[in-house]
């Protein structure tokens, strides 16, 4: 049968995961999702308008977010979808077929809910409900083409997030480096020099702003799961005295403490980027993201006039 939409698709996996407390390859749970909603060799070739990625792969992966965005599974790694402990209670406790008040919950009860890498326990386990802003059947079709790429963006961003919280420390300074590259930061790649390490007292990479080095911009780098309070700031800030540098730029994957974030303000010589700061740039600079191209047509209606 041609591929159903993708809320068909939230049940199969929710059982299939129940059945595998320990998680599974997401490509066998796409396959176990396509065989129970009975999606034929054939349709499981047809390919998005991009061209890169099966249908009914993406339909499932946009069914595992809504369960992911309701607190009832998550990513441990990647490639890997595990249900959270409130999801394996949900399934025991609601039983099949789910409702279809319950099914149109999950698939967009929950669109607002932002992820995060560092917690899946938001939402349905713990009482906690995002109200969705569905858009209106009367929205225009501009009003629903801004909605669908924002909500893109959001799920995009998210993905970000739970990647680099996977990433090595060494790879993750990298890539901080090739964000700052891209946002205009030295006059060439080589000119963004990675120098953590064992005794790197602080400084995981520096930026020199000007062909002869004269001007600098000092970079800390943490791929950190807790938060990043006001200590870790102040020693970023005595490195940077240790190296007479005006500059400082704190990035994390995670995000800062309010006395972290009233600190680097008093000193003013230090910008603090949070995990959905560092995400939204890779997204806007196009550092692990790829775009497309979406062609819009509206009608010229200069070319019409006669007169």
């Amino acid at each position: 049968m041609p591929v159903p939409t993708y809320d068909k698709f939230i049940e199969p996996i929710l059982r299939y995961l129940a059945s595998r407390p320990d998680g599974a390859p997401a490509k066998d749970v796409h396959d176990a999702a396509a065989t129970v909603l009975q999606v034929s060799d054939l349709d499981r070739q047809e390919l998005l308008p991009s061209g890169i990625q099966p249908v009914y792969k993406n339909r499932a992966a946009w069914a595992h977010d809504r369960l992911k965005r309701a607190g009832l599974s998550s990513s441990p790694r990647r490639g890997y979808w595990q249900l959270t402990q409130q999801g394996i209670e949900f399934s025991r406790t609601h039983p099949v077929p789910l409702s279809t008040k319950e099914l149109e919950k999950l698939a967009v009860g929950f669109n607002d809910v932002r992820l995060s890498p560092h917690a899946d326990e938001d939402a349905i386990g713990n009482g906690v409900i995002t109200t969705a802003r569905p858009v209106s059947s009367v929205a225009s079709p501009d009003d629903r083409l801004g909605e669908a790429l924002s909500e893109l963006r959001r799920t995009v961003a998210a993905e970000l997030q739970e990647t680099l919280a996977a990433v090595s420390p060494a790879f993750f300074e990298t890539v901080v480096l090739d964000v700052l590259h891209r946002m205009g930061y030295g006059t060439s790649r080589t000119d963004l020099q990675r120098v953590g390490g064992a005794g790197d007292g602080g400084i995981d990479g520096i930026i020199s702003l000007d062909k002869l080095g004269l001007e600098k911009v000092y970079v800390q780098a943490k791929r950190w799961q807790q938060t990043v309070g006001r200590p870790e700031v102040q020693g970023f800030y005595g490195a940077l005295a240790g190296q007479r540098a005006a500059k400082g730029v704190f990035i994390t994957t995670s995000s800062f403490t309010a006395q972290a974030v009233d600190f680097a303000r008093s000193v003013e010589r230090i910008v603090l980027v949070d995990g959905n700061r560092l995400a939204d740039l890779m997204i806007e600079y196009e550092v692990g993201v790829t775009a497309r191209t979406v062609k819009v047509p509206k009608l010229d209606r200069d070319y019409f006039d006669e007169e």
